[in-house]
Protein backbone atom coordinates (compact mmCIF):
# COMPACT_ATOMS: atom_id res chain seq x y z
CA UNK A 1 0.00 0.00 0.00
CA UNK A 2 1.61 3.24 -1.00
CA UNK A 3 1.66 5.76 1.67
CA UNK A 4 0.04 9.17 1.77
CA UNK A 5 2.24 11.87 2.45
CA UNK A 6 2.43 15.50 2.73
CA UNK A 7 3.89 17.23 -0.54
CA UNK A 8 7.23 19.30 -0.48
CA UNK A 9 7.65 22.31 0.54
CA UNK A 10 8.79 22.99 -2.82
CA UNK A 11 5.32 22.40 -4.26
CA UNK A 12 3.32 24.66 -2.38
CA UNK A 13 2.46 27.71 -3.81
CA UNK A 14 3.87 30.39 -2.24
CA UNK A 15 0.87 33.04 -4.32
CA UNK A 16 -1.71 31.19 -2.39
CA UNK A 17 -0.39 31.88 1.10
CA UNK A 18 0.64 35.89 -0.15
CA UNK A 19 -3.11 35.80 -0.59
CA UNK A 20 -4.13 34.05 2.66
CA UNK A 21 -2.02 36.47 4.72
CA UNK A 22 -3.80 39.36 2.84
CA UNK A 23 -7.32 37.61 3.37
CA UNK A 24 -7.05 37.18 7.45
CA UNK A 25 -5.94 40.87 7.50
CA UNK A 26 -9.11 42.11 6.60
CA UNK A 27 -10.79 39.51 8.25
CA UNK A 28 -9.71 40.57 10.96
CA UNK A 29 -10.35 44.26 10.67
CA UNK A 30 -13.87 42.73 9.95
CA UNK A 31 -14.05 40.45 12.79
CA UNK A 32 -13.09 43.63 15.73
CA UNK A 33 -16.05 45.71 14.77
CA UNK A 34 -17.76 42.67 16.75
CA UNK A 35 -14.91 41.08 18.90
CA UNK A 36 -14.07 44.80 20.44
CA UNK A 37 -17.94 45.22 21.63
CA UNK A 38 -18.21 48.78 19.36
CA UNK A 39 -21.98 50.38 19.97
CA UNK A 40 -22.45 53.12 18.24
CA UNK A 41 -25.09 54.01 19.58
CA UNK A 42 -22.82 54.52 23.07
CA UNK A 43 -19.79 56.40 21.53
CA UNK A 44 -18.44 56.88 25.47
CA UNK A 45 -15.24 55.15 24.60
CA UNK A 46 -11.69 56.26 25.21
CA UNK A 47 -10.21 55.57 21.72
CA UNK A 48 -12.80 57.15 19.19
CA UNK A 49 -11.97 59.63 16.34
CA UNK A 50 -14.01 62.28 14.34
CA UNK A 51 -13.33 59.95 11.39
CA UNK A 52 -15.06 56.93 12.46
CA UNK A 53 -17.64 57.46 10.90
CA UNK A 54 -15.54 57.72 7.31
CA UNK A 55 -13.53 54.55 8.47
CA UNK A 56 -16.64 52.88 9.21
CA UNK A 57 -17.96 54.02 5.43
CA UNK A 58 -14.49 52.77 3.92
CA UNK A 59 -14.46 49.35 5.51
CA UNK A 60 -17.90 48.50 4.95
CA UNK A 61 -17.13 49.58 1.19
CA UNK A 62 -14.09 47.94 0.70
CA UNK A 63 -13.81 45.41 3.43
CA UNK A 64 -17.03 43.64 4.62
CA UNK A 65 -17.44 40.01 2.53
CA UNK A 66 -14.61 40.81 0.46
CA UNK A 67 -11.99 39.13 2.45
CA UNK A 68 -13.54 35.97 3.69
CA UNK A 69 -14.83 35.70 -0.11
CA UNK A 70 -10.91 35.63 -1.27
CA UNK A 71 -10.56 33.37 1.91
CA UNK A 72 -13.40 30.92 0.30
CA UNK A 73 -12.24 31.18 -3.16
CA UNK A 74 -8.07 29.88 -1.74
CA UNK A 75 -10.32 27.19 0.10
CA UNK A 76 -11.63 25.52 -2.73
CA UNK A 77 -8.67 25.76 -4.65
CA UNK A 78 -6.83 24.05 -1.89
CA UNK A 79 -8.93 20.94 -1.78
CA UNK A 80 -8.68 20.68 -5.76
CA UNK A 81 -5.06 20.68 -5.47
CA UNK A 82 -5.14 18.09 -2.91
CA UNK A 83 -7.29 15.70 -4.73
CA UNK A 84 -5.46 15.90 -7.54
CA UNK A 85 -2.08 15.33 -6.36
CA UNK A 86 -3.12 12.41 -4.66
CA UNK A 87 -5.36 11.04 -7.61
CA UNK A 88 -1.57 11.74 -9.47
CA UNK A 89 -0.61 8.71 -7.14
CA UNK A 90 -3.34 6.32 -7.46
CA UNK A 91 -5.02 7.00 -4.11
CA UNK A 92 -8.29 8.31 -3.71
CA UNK A 93 -8.04 11.77 -2.29
CA UNK A 94 -11.54 11.87 -1.26
CA UNK A 95 -11.13 9.71 2.40
CA UNK A 96 -8.42 11.69 3.10
CA UNK A 97 -9.94 15.15 2.60
CA UNK A 98 -12.43 14.02 4.68
CA UNK A 99 -10.45 13.18 7.41
CA UNK A 100 -9.05 16.36 7.09
CA UNK A 101 -12.26 18.67 7.34
CA UNK A 102 -13.58 16.18 10.20
CA UNK A 103 -10.47 17.69 12.19
CA UNK A 104 -11.06 21.19 10.86
CA UNK A 105 -14.58 20.63 12.04
CA UNK A 106 -13.06 19.82 15.69
CA UNK A 107 -10.85 22.54 15.71
CA UNK A 108 -13.17 24.83 14.89
CA UNK A 109 -16.03 24.00 17.12
CA UNK A 110 -12.84 24.02 19.97
CA UNK A 111 -12.08 27.40 18.86
CA UNK A 112 -15.85 28.69 18.62
CA UNK A 113 -16.17 27.83 22.45
CA UNK A 114 -13.23 28.32 24.14
CA UNK A 115 -12.33 31.76 22.49
CA UNK A 116 -14.73 33.17 19.91
CA UNK A 117 -18.09 32.75 18.14
CA UNK A 118 -17.71 34.48 15.17
CA UNK A 119 -15.29 31.23 14.18
CA UNK A 120 -15.43 30.04 10.46
CA UNK A 121 -13.06 27.18 10.60
CA UNK A 122 -15.98 24.79 11.64
CA UNK A 123 -18.49 26.88 9.45
CA UNK A 124 -15.93 25.75 6.18
CA UNK A 125 -15.45 22.73 6.91
CA UNK A 126 -19.18 21.65 7.21
CA UNK A 127 -19.33 23.52 3.52
CA UNK A 128 -16.29 21.69 2.38
CA UNK A 129 -18.61 18.03 2.29
CA UNK A 130 -21.12 20.26 0.16
CA UNK A 131 -18.33 21.10 -2.26
CA UNK A 132 -17.02 17.37 -2.63
CA UNK A 133 -20.34 16.18 -5.05
CA UNK A 134 -19.29 19.15 -7.45
CA UNK A 135 -16.01 17.65 -7.80
CA UNK A 136 -17.08 15.91 -10.82
CA UNK A 137 -18.53 18.54 -12.91
CA UNK A 138 -17.25 20.55 -15.86
CA UNK A 139 -15.48 23.79 -15.10
CA UNK A 140 -18.66 25.11 -17.07
CA UNK A 141 -21.45 23.71 -14.69
CA UNK A 142 -19.33 24.62 -11.72
CA UNK A 143 -19.14 28.82 -13.24
CA UNK A 144 -23.07 28.46 -13.31
CA UNK A 145 -23.15 27.13 -9.84
CA UNK A 146 -20.98 29.46 -8.60
CA UNK A 147 -22.94 32.34 -9.96
CA UNK A 148 -26.42 30.78 -9.20
CA UNK A 149 -25.05 30.50 -5.47
CA UNK A 150 -23.54 34.01 -5.02
CA UNK A 151 -26.74 35.35 -6.94
CA UNK A 152 -29.63 33.57 -5.16
CA UNK A 153 -29.55 35.68 -1.71
CA UNK A 154 -31.84 37.82 -3.80
CA UNK A 155 -34.03 35.64 -4.65
CA UNK A 156 -34.11 33.84 -1.01
CA UNK A 157 -34.17 37.38 1.01
CA UNK A 158 -37.25 38.43 -2.18
CA UNK A 159 -38.97 34.86 -0.75
CA UNK A 160 -38.34 35.47 3.33
CA UNK A 161 -40.00 38.78 2.79
CA UNK A 162 -43.40 37.03 1.77
CA UNK A 163 -42.79 33.79 3.28
CA UNK A 164 -42.05 33.87 6.97
CA UNK A 165 -41.92 30.04 7.76
CA UNK A 166 -38.38 30.23 5.80
CA UNK A 167 -37.14 31.98 7.99
CA UNK A 168 -37.70 29.72 10.49
CA UNK A 169 -34.41 27.84 11.01
CA UNK A 170 -32.65 31.43 11.83
CA UNK A 171 -35.41 32.37 14.43
CA UNK A 172 -35.39 28.82 16.06
CA UNK A 173 -31.75 28.55 16.14
CA UNK A 174 -32.02 32.82 18.11
CA UNK A 175 -34.72 31.46 20.65
CA UNK A 176 -32.63 28.14 21.46
CA UNK A 177 -29.78 30.88 21.87
CA UNK A 178 -31.25 32.86 24.09
CA UNK A 179 -32.84 29.89 26.46
CA UNK A 180 -28.93 28.28 26.15
CA UNK A 181 -27.60 31.87 27.50
CA UNK A 182 -30.49 32.50 29.89
CA UNK A 183 -29.88 28.96 31.76
CA UNK A 184 -25.70 29.13 31.91
CA UNK A 185 -25.54 33.09 32.32
CA UNK A 186 -28.00 34.56 35.04
CA UNK A 187 -28.33 38.43 33.74
CA UNK A 188 -27.02 41.40 36.09
CA UNK A 189 -29.54 44.19 35.90
CA UNK A 190 -27.22 47.55 35.93
CA UNK A 191 -29.64 50.90 35.87
CA UNK A 192 -32.54 50.81 34.33
CA UNK A 193 -30.97 49.66 31.12
CA UNK A 194 -31.73 46.35 29.08
CA UNK A 195 -29.93 42.94 31.02
CA UNK A 196 -26.21 42.60 30.76
CA UNK A 197 -24.12 39.25 30.97
CA UNK A 198 -20.60 39.88 32.91
CA UNK A 199 -17.72 37.83 32.06
CA UNK A 200 -15.42 37.90 34.40
CA UNK A 201 -13.85 34.12 34.15
CA UNK A 202 -13.30 32.03 31.23
CA UNK A 203 -15.80 29.67 32.66
CA UNK A 204 -18.06 32.54 32.30
CA UNK A 205 -16.84 33.58 28.98
CA UNK A 206 -17.45 29.39 27.66
CA UNK A 207 -20.89 29.85 28.91
CA UNK A 208 -21.64 32.57 26.89
CA UNK A 209 -19.92 30.64 23.93
CA UNK A 210 -22.06 27.80 24.19
CA UNK A 211 -25.43 30.30 23.72
CA UNK A 212 -23.62 31.68 21.09
CA UNK A 213 -23.14 28.67 18.36
CA UNK A 214 -27.00 29.13 18.34
CA UNK A 215 -26.69 32.79 17.32
CA UNK A 216 -23.95 32.55 14.84
CA UNK A 217 -25.48 29.96 13.28
CA UNK A 218 -28.98 31.44 13.32
CA UNK A 219 -27.51 34.46 11.72
CA UNK A 220 -25.23 32.66 9.35
CA UNK A 221 -28.74 31.10 7.98
CA UNK A 222 -30.38 34.69 7.43
CA UNK A 223 -27.71 36.24 5.76
CA UNK A 224 -27.34 33.22 3.71
CA UNK A 225 -23.81 33.01 4.35
CA UNK A 226 -23.89 29.44 3.31
CA UNK A 227 -24.55 30.34 -0.21
CA UNK A 228 -22.38 32.57 -0.53
CA UNK A 229 -19.48 30.98 0.41
CA UNK A 230 -20.04 28.08 -1.39
CA UNK A 231 -20.58 29.55 -4.57
CA UNK A 232 -16.54 31.26 -4.26
CA UNK A 233 -15.73 27.90 -3.08
CA UNK A 234 -16.62 25.95 -6.42
CA UNK A 235 -14.71 29.23 -8.17
CA UNK A 236 -11.93 28.35 -6.14
CA UNK A 237 -11.93 24.71 -6.74
CA UNK A 238 -12.22 25.08 -10.27
CA UNK A 239 -9.17 27.23 -10.64
CA UNK A 240 -7.15 24.56 -8.79
CA UNK A 241 -8.43 21.40 -10.28
CA UNK A 242 -6.16 20.20 -13.45
CA UNK A 243 -3.67 23.28 -12.63
CA UNK A 244 -6.16 25.46 -14.40
CA UNK A 245 -5.23 28.47 -12.13
CA UNK A 246 -1.28 27.98 -14.22
CA UNK A 247 -3.22 29.07 -17.31
CA UNK A 248 -5.07 32.08 -15.50
CA UNK A 249 -1.87 33.51 -13.81
CA UNK A 250 -0.10 32.98 -17.13
CA UNK A 251 -2.51 34.88 -18.76
CA UNK A 252 -1.85 38.76 -17.78
CA UNK A 253 -4.24 40.37 -20.25
CA UNK A 254 -7.09 37.83 -18.59
CA UNK A 255 -5.86 38.71 -14.81
CA UNK A 256 -6.15 42.50 -15.87
CA UNK A 257 -9.88 42.19 -17.41
CA UNK A 258 -10.79 40.21 -14.05
CA UNK A 259 -9.11 43.10 -12.08
CA UNK A 260 -10.94 45.69 -14.25
CA UNK A 261 -13.99 43.91 -14.40
CA UNK A 262 -14.63 44.00 -10.80
CA UNK A 263 -13.92 47.02 -9.91
CA UNK A 264 -16.28 48.32 -12.51
CA UNK A 265 -18.92 45.99 -11.25
CA UNK A 266 -17.60 45.90 -7.88
CA UNK A 267 -17.32 49.70 -6.94
CA UNK A 268 -20.40 51.15 -7.44
CA UNK A 269 -22.13 48.37 -5.64
CA UNK A 270 -19.91 47.93 -2.72
CA UNK A 271 -20.69 52.20 -2.44
CA UNK A 272 -24.58 51.32 -2.52
CA UNK A 273 -23.82 48.39 -0.10
CA UNK A 274 -21.63 50.77 2.74
CA UNK A 275 -24.69 53.40 1.86
CA UNK A 276 -27.43 50.67 3.41
CA UNK A 277 -24.77 49.42 5.92
CA UNK A 278 -25.20 52.82 7.73
CA UNK A 279 -28.53 51.55 9.17
CA UNK A 280 -28.88 47.72 9.09
CA UNK A 281 -32.52 47.73 10.68
CA UNK A 282 -34.63 47.22 7.57
CA UNK A 283 -32.25 44.26 6.40
CA UNK A 284 -32.72 42.35 9.60
CA UNK A 285 -36.72 43.34 9.41
CA UNK A 286 -37.21 42.09 6.05
CA UNK A 287 -38.41 44.90 4.72
CA UNK A 288 -37.66 46.84 0.83
CA UNK A 289 -34.12 48.48 1.72
CA UNK A 290 -33.00 45.16 3.06
CA UNK A 291 -33.96 43.55 -0.51
CA UNK A 292 -31.74 46.44 -1.87
CA UNK A 293 -29.01 45.73 0.14
CA UNK A 294 -29.12 42.44 -0.63
CA UNK A 295 -28.65 43.08 -4.19
CA UNK A 296 -26.21 45.26 -4.47
CA UNK A 297 -24.24 42.61 -1.42
CA UNK A 298 -24.41 40.03 -4.38
CA UNK A 299 -23.73 42.01 -7.08
CA UNK A 300 -20.73 43.94 -5.08
CA UNK A 301 -18.78 41.34 -2.83
CA UNK A 302 -17.79 38.78 -5.32
CA UNK A 303 -16.27 41.37 -8.27
CA UNK A 304 -14.55 43.07 -5.52
CA UNK A 305 -12.93 40.39 -4.11
CA UNK A 306 -11.87 38.69 -7.79
CA UNK A 307 -10.57 42.23 -8.30
CA UNK A 308 -8.64 41.83 -5.03
CA UNK A 309 -6.83 38.10 -5.72
CA UNK A 310 -6.31 39.13 -9.68
CA UNK A 311 -4.46 42.39 -8.43
CA UNK A 312 -2.43 40.57 -6.08
CA UNK A 313 -1.52 37.93 -8.17
CA UNK A 314 -0.99 40.86 -11.46
CA UNK A 315 1.57 42.51 -8.72
CA UNK A 316 3.18 39.14 -8.19
CA UNK A 317 4.40 38.77 -11.60
CA UNK A 318 6.74 41.98 -11.05
CA UNK A 319 8.92 43.37 -8.93
CA UNK A 320 6.57 44.15 -5.87
CA UNK A 321 6.80 40.31 -5.23
CA UNK A 322 9.22 41.18 -3.01
CA UNK A 323 7.27 43.07 -1.00
CA UNK A 324 4.24 40.63 -1.33
CA UNK A 325 6.64 37.90 -0.27
CA UNK A 326 6.41 39.26 3.58
CA UNK A 327 2.81 37.91 3.19
CA UNK A 328 4.02 34.36 2.50
CA UNK A 329 4.87 33.27 6.58
CA UNK A 330 1.48 34.80 7.87
CA UNK A 331 -0.49 32.95 5.09
CA UNK A 332 1.82 29.81 5.49
CA UNK A 333 0.13 29.86 9.33
CA UNK A 334 -2.80 31.39 8.73
CA UNK A 335 -4.93 29.04 10.70
CA UNK A 336 -2.39 30.02 14.15
CA UNK A 337 -2.94 33.51 13.63
CA UNK A 338 -6.01 33.44 12.74
CA UNK A 339 -6.58 31.82 16.26
CA UNK A 340 -4.33 34.69 17.37
CA UNK A 341 -6.29 36.90 16.70
CA UNK A 342 -9.36 35.54 18.73
CA UNK A 343 -7.02 35.02 21.57
CA UNK A 344 -5.68 38.32 21.69
CA UNK A 345 -9.62 39.64 21.76
CA UNK A 346 -10.59 38.20 24.36
CA UNK A 347 -7.68 39.32 26.26
CA UNK A 348 -7.58 42.85 25.25
CA UNK A 349 -11.23 43.30 25.13
CA UNK A 350 -13.04 41.11 27.62
CA UNK A 351 -13.14 41.59 31.63
CA UNK A 352 -11.31 38.50 32.25
CA UNK A 353 -8.31 40.71 30.01
CA UNK A 354 -7.85 43.87 29.69
CA UNK A 355 -11.87 44.83 29.88
CA UNK A 356 -11.33 47.42 26.57
CA UNK A 357 -14.02 46.53 25.05
CA UNK A 358 -16.35 49.46 23.56
CA UNK A 359 -13.25 51.15 24.10
CA UNK A 360 -12.55 51.24 20.56
CA UNK A 361 -13.86 52.86 17.29
CA UNK A 362 -13.53 51.78 13.62
CA UNK A 363 -10.05 54.08 13.56
CA UNK A 364 -8.35 52.60 16.79
CA UNK A 365 -9.14 48.72 15.64
CA UNK A 366 -8.05 49.44 12.07
CA UNK A 367 -4.87 50.58 13.88
CA UNK A 368 -4.83 48.04 16.29
CA UNK A 369 -5.40 45.43 13.48
CA UNK A 370 -2.27 46.91 11.46
CA UNK A 371 -0.14 46.47 14.55
CA UNK A 372 -1.35 42.99 15.72
CA UNK A 373 -0.47 42.27 11.95
CA UNK A 374 3.13 43.66 11.84
CA UNK A 375 3.57 41.58 14.91
CA UNK A 376 2.23 38.20 13.41
CA UNK A 377 4.65 38.78 9.99
CA UNK A 378 7.67 39.11 12.28
CA UNK A 379 6.66 36.16 14.56
CA UNK A 380 5.54 34.09 11.19
CA UNK A 381 9.14 34.92 9.92
CA UNK A 382 10.96 34.07 12.85
CA UNK A 383 8.92 30.40 13.73
CA UNK A 384 9.22 29.17 10.09
CA UNK A 385 12.91 29.74 10.21
CA UNK A 386 13.09 27.01 13.37
CA UNK A 387 9.76 25.18 12.65
CA UNK A 388 8.04 23.09 9.52
CA UNK A 389 4.27 24.33 10.66
CA UNK A 390 2.61 26.59 13.01
CA UNK A 391 1.33 25.07 16.10
CA UNK A 392 -2.52 24.52 15.07
CA UNK A 393 -0.99 23.61 11.33
CA UNK A 394 0.98 20.88 13.06
CA UNK A 395 -1.83 19.46 14.82
CA UNK A 396 -4.28 19.67 11.98
CA UNK A 397 -1.78 17.56 9.93
CA UNK A 398 -0.68 15.56 12.77
CA UNK A 399 -4.39 14.51 13.68
CA UNK A 400 -5.36 14.09 9.36
CA UNK A 401 -2.63 11.65 9.33
CA UNK A 402 -3.08 9.94 12.27
CA UNK A 403 0.98 10.23 12.47
CA UNK A 404 3.06 13.13 14.50
CA UNK A 405 4.40 14.95 11.75
CA UNK A 406 8.41 16.88 11.94
CA UNK A 407 7.89 19.90 13.94
CA UNK A 408 11.91 20.89 13.89
CA UNK A 409 13.02 22.19 10.52
CA UNK A 410 15.69 20.29 9.79
CA UNK A 411 16.13 20.27 5.88
CA UNK A 412 13.32 20.12 3.23
CA UNK A 413 9.98 18.27 4.11
CA UNK A 414 7.22 17.27 2.78
CA UNK A 415 3.63 18.99 3.36
CA UNK A 416 0.70 19.82 1.75
CA UNK A 417 -0.95 22.68 0.38
CA UNK A 418 -3.14 25.07 2.50
CA UNK A 419 -6.85 24.26 1.90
Amino acid sequence: MQQITPVTNAEREKLMDVLRGFAILGIFIANLHFMSMYNERELTGAYYSRYDDTMKFLQAMFIEGKFYSVFSLLFGWGIAMQIQRLQQKGIDGIGLVKRRLWVMLLLGFMHLILLWTGDIVAFYAMLGFLLLPFRKMSNKKLLIWAVALILSPIVLYALKMNILWLNAPAFILFETGNKVRHFFTPATVISDGPPHFIISTWIDLWKENLAGIFGRYGYLFFVSRISKVLGMFLVGYMLGRNNYYKTILANKSLLLKIALGGLIIGLPANYMLAQYMKDEGPYFNLQTDGLYYTIVYALGVAPLAMCYAATIALLYQTGIKKLLMVLQPVGKMAFTNYIMHSLIGVLVFQEIGLGLGGQFGPVAWTIFALCIFAGQIILSHIWLHFFNYGPIEWLWRSMTYKKWQPMVKKKELKTEPEL
